[in-house]
């Protein structure tokens, strides 16, 4: 039995999360259990662990202090692999400049900055933020959550702000919006993504079956 627990914390698209992975479960002919929950016994029994996230950073991150859930993730990151999505990546950093400045987690040194005005393609085409919709993600080191995954492949975002980091090492996709931006980091036990797997059909499936299957190990 495979256990998945997706960390509620009342920010995330936990129902297509859920479903995504009962999918890939099925499609693989693996038994596992799936338990959308913020109870820290629950989470620590689990084989690995979902931290997802949408919206407003301070809600978010007022609700990951109530709920202790900082302290859980700190927990199941040490030993067991960990897929942070979206604003659940943003939220591993130290800072974001969101709703005039919020500290975030700290588990990955850098901050989250919004896009800046004035955007344009390579063609000179003004870009909108939010960044919403499909675009390439270019893989900049190999690794286990990236099998059967052709390089460039088109996942689906929705954000306004994105990560900096001078932690080169555990930059492990990037994506063009104007400016090349951070579209997934990776350390050890850990996989944290901008774009969200469980909206990008079969490469967002893939990546999700490769999550139930890898052990947390990373080559650097």
């Amino acid at each position: 039995m495979n256990k998945v627990a997706i960390i509620d914390y009342g920010m995330g698209n936990l129902h297509s999360v859920a479903k995504a992975m009962e999918f890939v479960g099925e499609e693989i002919g693996e038994e596992i259990e799936i338990f959308v929950t913020s109870d820290s016994q629950l989470i620590a029994a689990a084989d690995r662990v979902i931290f997802p996230g949408v919206g407003a950073i301070r809600d978010c991150m007022s609700e990951i202090k109530r709920l202790n859930i900082g302290k859980i993730l700190k927990d199941a990151i040490r030993i067991k692999p960990v897929l942070a999505i979206c604003v659940g990546m943003q939220a591993l950093m130290d800072f974001s400049e969101e709703n005039e400045g919020v500290d975030c987690l700290g588990f990955m040194k850098g901050q989250v900055t919004r896009f800046e005005k004035g955007l344009q393609d390579h063609d000179g085409k003004r870009l909108k933020v939010p960044h919403m919709g499909w675009n390439k993600v270019k893989q900049i080191k190999d690794h286990p959550l990236w099998q059967n995954v052709p390089d460039n492949s088109h996942f689906y975002f929705v954000h306004s702000y994105y990560v900096r980091t001078a932690d080169d090492i555990k930059i492990t996709g990037t994506t063009s919006y104007g400016n090349e931006i951070i579209s997934c980091l990776s350390g050890s036990n850990i996989f944290a993504t901008q774009f969200h797997p469980e909206k990008s059909q079969t490469v967002g499936l893939t990546l999700l079956r490769n999550f139930l299957k890898w052990d947390g190990k990373v080559s650097c």
